[in-house]
C-alpha cells in the first residue's frame, strides 16, 4: 500500500480567507490528507482574530472533509511536519512578492527537513487580490468582509 501523501498549510490565517480555503481544495487533488496549521508567529505578536476563533471557524468550513485537520503550533514549521509525517508545504502564491518569500522559507524548510518538499499552486483569479491584511483593516473600520471569507464570522457562539 502506497504511504499517505500528506501536505501542511501552515500559516497565521488572521484570517482564513476564500482564497486560503481554495488552495486547500485545490490540494486535496494532489494529497490524500491536508493538515491546516496556524502558526504563533514570531514576527506577528499579536492577531486580530483570536486564534482559538480561527481555529473553530477553519473546522467548520471543512466540517465534511474527514481528510483536513486543524491544528496550531509554536515551533519551527519543518519540526511540526516532520513530527505530523507530512513531506509536503502546501502554499498558495498570488504575486511575485508572495513568490520570492515562499521560496526563501521553502530552502530553508528543505534545508531543515530534507523530505519536505514544497508545493506551490497559483491563487485562482478571482481571489487573487484577497489579502488576510486587507480584510482585517476593512473589518477594523466595520466594512463587510463576508464575500471574502468562508465562514461567518461569530457563527461559531
Amino acid at each position: 500500500m502506497a504511504e499517505k501523501k500528506i501536505a501542511l498549510f501552515p500559516g497565521s490565517f488572521d484570517p482564513f480567507t476564500k482564497g486560503h480555503e481554495d488552495i486547500v481544495k485545490r490540494g486535496l487533488q494532489l494529497f490524500d490528507e491536508i493538515i491546516i496549521a496556524i502558526g504563533y508567529n514570531s514576527q506577528k505578536s499579536n492577531r486580530y482574530f483570536p486564534i482559538d476563533e480561527m481555529v473553530k471557524y477553519i473546522q467548520l468550513t471543512f466540517k465534511n472533509y474527514p481528510n483536513i485537520q486543524v491544528y496550531t503550533y509554536a515551533e519551527l514549521t519543518a519540526e511540526f511536519a516532520r513530527r505530523h509525517k507530512a513531506k509536503f508545504l502546501l502554499r498558495g502564491i498570488r504575486n511575485t512578492t508572495d513568490y520570492e518569500y515562499e521560496n526563501s522559507i521553502s530552502q530553508i524548510n528543505r534545508k531543515l527537513y530534507h523530505d519536505l518538499e514544497s508545493v506551490f499552486l497559483i491563487t485562482s483569479p478571482q481571489f487573487a487580490w484577497i489579502s488576510s491584511s486587507i480584510i482585517r483593516e476593512v473589518h477594523k473600520y466595520g466594512g463587510d468582509v463576508s464575500d471574502f471569507l468562508p465562514f461567518e464570522l461569530n457563527a461559531t457562539k
